[in-house]
């Protein structure tokens, strides 16, 4: 229960941070409505009762017939309002709740180091966003809206039967609540692993279906996709049958509450019956407990759906709790000696989860408007390095000091956007002359100016609709509008032909002068524009050449040709 309860903590305190006083008055007016259907519907059955009997007796001349029609009006008028503003508000509160919530997850997932582990697993932020916050929707509408009014209709009714016999309301009270809030709990509990089971297929079939559609061709030629088909179709089955038992249980409650409400209504009748005979309280009054008594017990059926709901929320929760803490703002990396880009000082990191330093030891300096090469073989901790002078890595130990700096990884994502959409992403204020400054020197502008709406053009996901070489000079010139003095790349020219890549380099090398350089490569071409270069093995630098030493130039033998 413990666990729950801190798993809901960060959920329901940023539910009350957003729309406190929405969440608060749609409840109100949500017990307000439960509260004027039961005395509407009590108010009802002693009028038409009373009205009868005075109409069998001489009192029918004096019978006061228009306070309580009146009464009645006023009643019905009181439940219509409140249920319409209950309706408006608790939804809206919701529908504003959801978004803050979808807002904080997202801020949660792009910090960095939630953001690298997203590209491993790119459908995880998919589920969370979508699927979890939705099913966050029934934290409010469905359990504790409910649950809360269902509580106060038992105290209402409790102390209304209290009035005609102190016994009559304690134990119809104590009936209602234990019955009524105890098959909810017990179907929850029940139906807690079925209801994850089943968002757990869900998100299978989903992203096994994902996968079908991105990746058909390459399935069909590996010969999988008769594979992937029984894999979507194993999923089903496991979600069906999820269903097929939260079905079962909610049968189960539904029969449950029928069968409370003819007991306990058996029992009112019997009681206000006897109540009645030894003229306790009159027919009229008796009415009106009948029927208070069946109006009560109304607010708990819709805790039906809430309860099978519960356990699916429970995870959402579990799942989103992590990522919805405010996280304290790291601390800026120290600014380095005037006329120095950064120095590191026996620097260790750890990557998250990660019992082995990614970096170790690790002594390095460059002044300002050097530019260095880091070269080594994959897994050496060249990306890492770039990680940890952009901030991204914090070190476990050492000294790290460093200028504002940019990254530009191997990797860079192009959105379903116009290019000066995509432009924008670097410098949001920069003008369109700016921005097409940028173009002309990654060299991209004319391949642009010869698109029919120019800087307009729109990209299909991913960049769709550039070529290769296009879509690196994009992230190019993204780079050229942050004017940072220090610039880290990773790889920038992998996967570009040689006549592409060594113009990307040039207009790279003339674009950062002034600046500092740091570039992770493999390639001679990329290392060919360094004043120095550090080899980096199993997270440790082992040596550090400038050029115009011999180990400067037997460090670029090593690397691979253009």
């Amino acid at each position: 229960m413990s666990r729950f309860a801190a798993d809901l903590k960060p959920v329901l305190r940023l539910f009350f941070a957003e729309r406190r006083r929405a969440l608060l008055l749609g409840a109100a007016l949500s017990a307000a409505t439960v509260t004027a259907g039961i005395a509407l519907l009590g108010l009802s059955g002693w009028f038409i009762t009373a009205t009868s009997l005075a109409g069998l007796s001489a009192a029918a001349i004096t019978f006061d017939v228009f306070a309580p029609s009146a009464g009645i009006r006023l009643l019905a008028i009181v439940r219509t309002a409140a249920r319409y503003g209950e309706r408006l508000t608790t939804h809206d509160a919701t529908l504003g709740v959801l978004a803050a919530l979808r807002e904080r997850l997202f801020r949660g997932f792009a910090e960095p180091g939630a953001a690298r582990a997203l590209l491993h697993r790119p459908a995880r932020l998919l589920f969370r966003l979508t699927a979890d916050i939705d099913a966050l929707d029934s934290l409010y509408l469905r359990i504790l809206v409910p649950a809360a009014v269902a509580i106060g209709a038992t105290l209402a009714a409790s102390l209304v039967l209290g009035l005609m016999h102190p016994l009559f309301g304690l134990f119809f009270g104590l009936f209602l609540a234990g019955a009524g809030l105890g098959l909810p709990l017990i179907a929850a509990w029940a139906a807690r692993k079925h209801a994850r089971r089943r968002a757990h297929g869900i998100e299978a079939l989903r992203s096994r279906t994902i996968d079908l559609v991105a990746g058909q061709t390459d399935l069909l030629m590996a010969g999988r996709l008769a594979a992937q088909r029984s894999a979507m179709a194993a999923a089903d089955h496991y979600t069906g049958r999820a269903d097929d038992r939260l079905n079962r249980i909610e049968t189960g409650l539904t029969f449950g509450f029928g069968l409370v409400s003819t007991l306990l209504l058996t029992a009112s009748l019997v009681s206000v019956a006897a109540l009645a005979e030894t003229k306790v309280i009159t027919a009229p009054v008796a009415a009106l407990g009948l029927l208070v008594a069946f109006a009560a017990v109304e607010p708990f059926a819709a805790l039906r759906r809430g309860a099978l709901e519960l356990g699916r929320t429970l995870l959402a929760a579990k799942r989103v709790a992590p990522r919805l803490a405010v996280a304290a703002a790291s601390e800026p990396l120290a600014t380095p000696l005037p006329g120095c880009a950064f120095s590191l000082a026996d620097v260790s990191a750890f990557h998250e989860n990660s019992a082995v330093p990614a970096l170790q030891g690790i002594e390095l300096t460059l002044q300002q408007g050097e530019r260095l090469a880091v070269i080594g073989s994959s897994g050496a901790g060249k990306s890492s390095l770039l990680a940890l002078l952009s901030g991204e890595l914090p070190a476990s130990s050492g000294s790290v000091a460093a200028t504002r700096a940019t990254l530009l990884m191997q990797r860079t994502e192009l959105f379903e956007d116009s290019l000066q959409g995509n432009l924008a992403l670097a410098n949001p204020e920069a003008s369109e002359a700016r921005l097409l400054e940028a173009l002309a020197a990654s060299g991209l502008l004319a391949d642009v100016e010869a698109m029919p709406r120019g800087i307009d053009t729109l990209l299909g996901e991913g960049g769709l609709g550039l070529s290769g070489g296009q879509s690196r000079r994009l992230t190019l010139a993204r780079l050229f509008l942050r004017d940072t003095p220090l610039w880290l790349l990773d790889e920038p020219t992998e996967g570009l032909d040689g006549a592409t890549a060594r113009d990307v380099i040039q207009r790279l090398s003339t674009m950062a002068a002034g600046r500092s350089l740091v570039i992770a490569t493999h390639i001679r071409r990329e290392a060919a524009i360094a004043d120095c270069i550090a080899v980096i093995e199993g997270g440790r630098i082992t040596e550090v050449s400038r050029r115009g030493e011999a180990a400067f130039e037997k460090a670029l033998d090593r690397l691979r040709p253009d």
